[in-house]
């Protein structure tokens, strides 16, 4: 079972967004998939459609240790893909965990009851540093850290993400090593200046450093990405196909090619999700009703 933590201490980056995304590919692909909101913010327990909601979430699992399938786990309309919802809008388990013996390091424990039935784990976390962020960083064994395209935020990155793993890097004495940082571009506009500049700064900082890699995908700034968060989809059911007379790819070869510079073990799985497969997945004429409904609102 993987386990990913898409992270970053400053918000508004697209930490959501490129959870759900990669998760719903992932599941596409026949890969099992939960997909754990560690945010009090609950974007991501609201993005799919919930089927057989369960009454509990991360408060019940983090909280009190509870891993019955049953209590926590909520299943959403895409096959595969499940979502233990966030349910800690108080923000109590900031609290909760910085007073426990076993605080940043529980989740790494508790993740041990999911292993036989998921193939993936992707947690979504706080934009903020804190300790239920430094707990899914220590149980991961991939971290995932969106930039956007703006001088601002690669400082925040710097400041912020970066500090974040030098700071963790003491539990290696305890056995306990940090994971590798995959970084990407999100919202790419190759127009820009500060969008190139930064891009080839990431590489030419970080090429040769084993703990950081710089991804060769960047996902483009495009309306279809936000169409899809409206319909509830991830976005490479929703643009399985490059529009006549655009440059950017479309979103299922950008989510392709992002999974498989992630996943290279599974791009096999990833290749066969041609548009045509794709679109035989689900129901084309419920996502027309949706467009349909979107536009009403």
């Amino acid at each position: 079972m993987k386990k990913v933590a898409v992270i970053s201490t400053k918000g508004g980056v697209g930490k959501t967004t490129t959870a759900v995304n990669l998760a719903g590919i992932a599941a596409d692909a026949g890969k099992r998939v939960l997909l754990l909101d560690l945010d009090i913010q609950p974007t991501l327990s609201s993005y799919f459609h919930l089927e057989a909601e369960a009454d509990g979430g991360i408060f019940q699992l983090v909280g009190f240790n509870e891993t019955r399938h049953s209590e926590i786990i909520s299943g959403t309309s895409i096959p595969n893909l499940h979502v233990i919802k966030s349910n800690d809008d108080q923000g109590q388990l900031n609290s909760l965990l910085l007073n426990a013996a076993d605080g940043r390091l529980r989740l790494l424990r508790l993740l041990e009851a999911f292993k036989d039935d998921y193939d993936l784990v992707v947690m979504d976390t706080q934009g903020a540093r804190s300790v239920t962020l430094e707990m899914a960083l220590l149980a991961a064994d991939t971290a995932i850290s969106p930039i956007i395209p703006e001088l601002l935020a690669a400082r925040e990155f710097r400041r912020g993400t970066i500090a974040l793993f030098d700071e963790l890097s003491s539990y290696q004495y305890m056995g306990i090593q940090l994971p590798e940082l995959q970084v990407f571009i999100n919202r790419a506009d190759a127009v820009t200046t500060d969008a190139r500049l930064i891009t080839e700064n990431l590489h030419s900082t970080f090429d040769g450093d084993s703990g950081i890699r710089v991804l060769n995908t960047s996902v483009p700034n495009l309306a279809s990405y936000r169409r899809a968060a409206s319909l509830s989809m991830p976005a490479h059911r929703i643009e399985t196909r490059k529009p006549s007379g655009r440059k950017a790819p479309s979103a299922l070869e950008t989510m392709t090619a992002l999974a498989i510079e992630l996943f290279p073990e599974w791009a096999d799985d990833f290749r066969q999700l041609t548009p045509e497969k794709v679109n035989s997945m689900f129901d084309t004429s419920t996502l027309a009703q949706l467009e349909v409904e979107e536009g009403r609102e």
